[in-house]
C-alpha cells in the first residue's frame, strides 16, 4: 500500500470514528445540555433569529460533513457501512421513547445525504458537502420530529441549527481538499 493509500485510509477511519462518536454525542446533549428543558422533552438552544432547536442538532449536522468525508477517503461502500453503524448506534443511544425517531430519521437523512453527494463530489466537492448537508438536515428533521413528537414545531430552528454545523464546516472542507491537491492525496 502506497503512503498515500495510508493516509486516506488512516484520515478515512479517524472520519469514521468521529462520525460514528456524532451518534452517542447527540442523543447525550437532547436529554442533558440547553438553555431549557422541555419536561418529558428534548433540551434546547437558541440557534438564531429567535429560534430554538433539540440541542442534538449540532452533532448531527456534523454527522452530515463526517460521512461524506468518510465516503472521500474510503468510499461509498465504507459510507454505507458508516450509516448501519450509526443507525445501530443510534438505536442503541436513544432514549426509549425516541428510539424509532431517532434511528429512522438517522437511516433516512444519511441515505438523502449520500444520494445526492455521490453525483456530485467529483466535480464540485463543495457544493457536494453543502447540498448534501441541506437535504439531509432537512430530512433528518423532518422525521425526527414528526416521529418523535408528532409535530413539526421545532422545524425552523432544527433546519437553522443543522444548517450552523454544515455552514462551519465549508471552510475545513475547503482547505482539506487544496491539501488534498497539493499532497496528490485526491484528485481535484
Amino acid at each position: 500500500m502506497s503512503e498515500i493509500e495510508q493516509i486516506r485510509r488512516r484520515e478515512g477511519f479517524a472520519f469514521f470514528a468521529a462520525f460514528a462518536a456524532t451518534v452517542p454525542l447527540a442523543n447525550w446533549l437532547i436529554g442533558n445540555v440547553g438553555t431549557f428543558c422541555v419536561p418529558n422533552g428534548p433540551c434546547v438552544i437558541p440557534v438564531g433569529f429567535g429560534l430554538t432547536a433539540p440541542s442534538g442538532v449540532l452533532a448531527v449536522g456534523v454527522a452530515l460533513v463526517l460521512r461524506d468525508l468518510v465516503q472521500r477517503r474510503l468510499g461509498v461502500k465504507w459510507s454505507i457501512f458508516a450509516i448501519a453503524v450509526g443507525a445501530a448506534l443510534s438505536a442503541t443511544f436513544a432514549p426509549p421513547a425516541l428510539v424509532v425517531a431517532s434511528t429512522v430519521a438517522f437511516l433516512l437523512s444519511e441515505i438523502a445525504d449520500l444520494s445526492v453527494y455521490t453525483p456530485l463530489q467529483r466535480r464540485r466537492l463543495m457544493l457536494a458537502v453543502l447540498a448534501s448537508g441541506v437535504v439531509g438536515l432537512i430530512v433528518d428533521s423532518i422525521v425526527f420530529l414528526w416521529l418523535a413528537f408528532g409535530s413539526l414545531d421545532f422545524l425552523a430552528g432544527q433546519v437553522v441549527g443543522k444548517s450552523w454545523a454544515v455552514l462551519v464546516s465549508l471552510p475545513l472542507i475547503y482547505v482539506l481538499r487544496r491539501r488534498d491537491i497539493v499532497k496528490g492525496l485526491m484528485p481535484a
